[in-house]
């Protein structure tokens, strides 16, 4: 038995300023040759379908012709809710969906679906859990004792009847973490999961009693706890901090006798995503440039902003997302104990200490009356009386 694990497609994503469809349908063209090459049984999709909530109309478009294509070739598609997918919109005609061996579980109602899969020679029950909160468990399961995100999910399981004499396999979309580390974090889960703090973190032995666990949420790809509970990661590229990540998907095979042999393959960008850091000079010299067609995030190290930077590096790189500075001036700002700067200091006198850091002249009056009218909108001065 053969299954693809992938997650966190987060279809209808942008890029800065750049819409990522044509990336997308590039990217889910290679998963199903994938799927296709490896003759594999089902495709696992971990959560986070789409970016966001309320999905584009490219974004639909783009899972409607991933879903038929894999149903055409007979492969069963399993899906479960991410934090960024509507459950609703999610679970739209999934009873439909099923007669064309799509499963969908969107929304936790007290159980968790399941469907047996069965091969020439293997069989194997997969489970979803979607995405869920404490609360929602809570609700089902009113006389479980539950705090936290791991008294919920091992509430879930424990409410379940699973038999350790088959071969069990979960899909999930939870922040679940190893024995003694965290996952390394990567993409837009990153801040997330650190402000939620100890709550949201599950430990890898709740899922004990599985052969397989696939996982979605974080975007690198890497194992947690023991080989078989892993996240596939994203397969593309969606921000800085995944700069250095080699992208894949995970083809798990499983034989009659449970045992599990995991595959990375790779899966490559239409177009890449990089991060270079020099003297502007020095970065679009001709014989330094190459693939200018990358999204670009690029560190100047000079040290004079550069007027209009960002339309000068565009018609070398068009696709710069975005430009920063490393330089003296920045080096001894990120050094400044912000804690002290603010004693006994006015807001105007902060906004022209730090407009002078950053341009090394004083700001206007013009512009200060616009930080002051911002920093009321935003609650943070108020009107004397």
């Amino acid at each position: 038995m053969k299954l693809l694990h992938v997650s966190d497609l987060h279809l209808g994503r942008s890029l800065g300023d750049f819409d990522l469809t044509d990336d997308q349908e590039f990217m889910l063209d290679q998963l199903l040759g994938i799927a296709d090459e490896n003759s594999v049984d089902a495709v696992l999709i971990a959560g986070d379908v789409y970016d966001k909530s309320i999905p584009s109309e490219a974004a639909t478009r783009m899972l409607d012709h991933f879903l038929n294509s894999l149903a055409k070739k007979s492969i069963n598609t399993y899906i479960i809710s991410g934090n960024h997918d509507s459950d609703d919109r999610l679970n739209y005609g999934s009873e439909l969906f099923t007669t064309n061996r799509i499963f969908i579980s969107a929304k936790y109602d007290g159980h968790l679906y399941k469907n047996t899969l069965k091969t020439d020679d293997t069989e194997a029950d997969i489970y979803l859990l979607p995405f869920v909160k404490a609360s929602r468990v809570r609700h089902f399961l009113p006389e479980a004792e539950i705090e936290t995100y791991d008294d919920a999910v091992r509430a879930i399981l424990e409410n379940e009847v699973i038999d350790s004499s088959r071969c069990n396999i979960l899909v999930a979309h939870q922040f679940v973490v190893g024995e003694s580390s965290d996952p390394d974090l990567g993409g837009s889960e990153s801040l997330g999961t650190k402000s939620v703090g100890l709550v949201e973190k599950i430990g890898f032995d709740c899922f004990d009693c599985f052969d397989y666990v696939a996982l979605g949420h974080i975007h690198s790809p890497q194992q947690v706890g023991r080989r078989e509970v892993r996240y596939s990661g994203s397969p593309l590229k969606y921000s800085l901090s995944e700069v250095n990540n080699e992208k894949s998907v995970s083809l798990i095979t499983i034989d009659k006798d449970k045992n599990v042999d995991i595959e990375l393959i790779p899966v490559k960008p239409l177009r890449n995503m990089r991060h270079i850091k020099g003297k502007l000079r020095d970065l679009l010299d001709k014989s330094n440039v190459s693939s200018p067609d990358d999204f670009i995030y690029a560190t100047l190290t000079d040290e004079e902003m550069v007027n209009d930077a960002m339309a000068i590096f565009q018609l070398t790189y068009p696709n710069t997302v975005k430009i920063d500075y490393d330089n003296t001036r920045t080096r001894e700002i990120e050094q400044v104990d912000i804690s002290r700067i603010a004693n006994n200091r006015s807001f105007d006198e902060l906004i022209s200490d730090f407009y002078k850091q950053i341009y090394s002249c004083e700001i206007s009056p013009e512009e200060m009356d616009i930080m002051r009218s911002v920093a009321k909108e935003a609650g943070v001065l108020y009107e004397a009386g």
